[in-house]
């Protein structure tokens, strides 16, 4: 990675992009090798339609060429079924914002490790320049502004920004760490996702979408379990989880065992994805806290108007037309609970009192970093 992309960026992009010679012709296939392509019919429509406009995009220098390569200028991290991809969804229609080729390409936390599911072992590690390409369909249109005669008259600016899309593992899933390291760190994973983004990246901003946690792992349960599906279940599989990982903590770190990959699998739910704080936390030990804007699913679904005008001045996005924010605000919410889960009703009055228990502290730990104790979520 650290071969590929440089240490500085160009001046004038809000993301970080920079020219990488290219040394194919015009009948090269810059897209023939790239392991999204080979392996996801969703993206081959998008390589499809970049490999036929590849050349025209490309920068002709003294008899070289050079394409234009970019990295997000901020990302969406987190946390799965948090509403991610309502948040998502909004932010693409805004003018500025331009995205990768995919919701959730899952390379910082597993592709370029060469994992696609964990239980399905190892494959091929998918390259730094595959992840790239995901975002060549954005780089273009800012090279369009970067190249146009207008901005080079003025010295202008690209007010496009890209977009890490939704991939909700990036805040939490470190479980490919125990792979590459020994165990001389007692179970505690030595480098995180965010050392790496930072390293390339020191000045991205990253947004986390949360939710009452104890709500989260019911919508996480009832849209990953595949059968059988019931309250009466979903207490039985809270109750093995806490048992696991309570019985975890007596011997190990709180940290060793939220990023224990044999434990995290061992657990019939992911009770650990909701312990906010310590994900918080270890980003925190490398971004900025001003870097970071955190919302809450509930304000968002309650007031979207407002979450999105916070995030739009987080990101310093220009101002927008009427129309243009009714059509952000006031269509109707993504990626909502299926209708044969709504059927199955809330979980059992007991299951929702022993975990919230479980999450009290750590809830409580969360309102006193983020200074706001409506995330304790004590009132829903």
């Amino acid at each position: 990675m650290f071969s590929v992309i440089p240490a500085k960026f160009l001046p004038n992009s809000k993301n970080p992009c920079w020219y990488a010679e290219y040394r194919g012709n015009a009948t090269t296939d810059p897209y023939a090798t790239n392991s999204y392509a080979l392996y996801s019919k969703r993206f081959r429509i998008v390589f499809d339609y970049l490999r036929k406009v590849f050349w025209n995009h490309l920068y002709h220098y003294q008899g070289r060429h050079y394409r234009l390569r970019c990295l997000p200028h901020f990302y969406i991290i987190g946390q799965p079924k948090c509403g991610t991809t309502d948040l998502y969804d909004r932010l693409r229609l805004h003018p500025e914002v331009r995205f990768s080729a995919s919701k959730e390409p899952h390379w910082w936390t597993r592709k370029r490790f060469g994992i696609i599911r964990l239980r399905d072992g190892f494959h091929d590690r998918y390259p730094v320049e595959d992840y790239l390409d995901l975002f060549d369909l954005a780089a273009h249109q800012i090279q369009g502004v970067l190249q146009s005669e207008v901005a080079k008259e003025h010295s202008a600016m690209s007010n496009i920004i890209i977009g890490k899309a939704a991939s909700a593992s990036t805040m939490w899933d470190n479980n490919a760490w125990i792979f590459f390291y020994d165990n001389s760190t007692e179970g505690e994973p030595p480098f995180l996702i965010q050392d790496f983004i930072h390293a390339f990246q020191p000045n991205a901003k990253l947004i986390i979408m949360l939710r009452d946690p104890v709500e989260r792992l019911y919508s996480d349960y009832l849209y990953f379990a595949s059968a059988n599906k019931s309250a009466e279940d979903f207490h039985e599989k809270v109750s093995e989880s806490l048992q696991l990982f309570e019985s975890c903590v007596l011997d190990f770190s709180l940290r060793a065992c939220v990023y224990n990959n044999s434990l995290n699998n061992a657990m019939p739910v992911r009770l650990q994805v909701g312990l906010y704080v310590v994900y918080l936390l270890d980003w925190l030990t490398v971004f900025d806290k001003d870097q970071i804007l955190v919302l809450r699913l509930e304000d968002h679904a309650s007031n979207m108007r407002y979450t999105m005008h916070m995030v739009f001045q987080f990101l310093d996005l220009g101002p927008l037309s009427e129309k243009q924010e009714a059509l952000i605000t006031k269509s109707p919410a993504s990626n909502t609970r299926r209708p044969e889960d709504r059927n199955l009703g809330p979980m059992l009055p007991t299951t929702k009192a022993i975990l919230r228990d479980f999450y009290r502290p750590f809830n409580t730990k969360l309102a006193q970093v983020l200074f706001d104790d409506a995330f304790l979520w004590q009132r829903t």
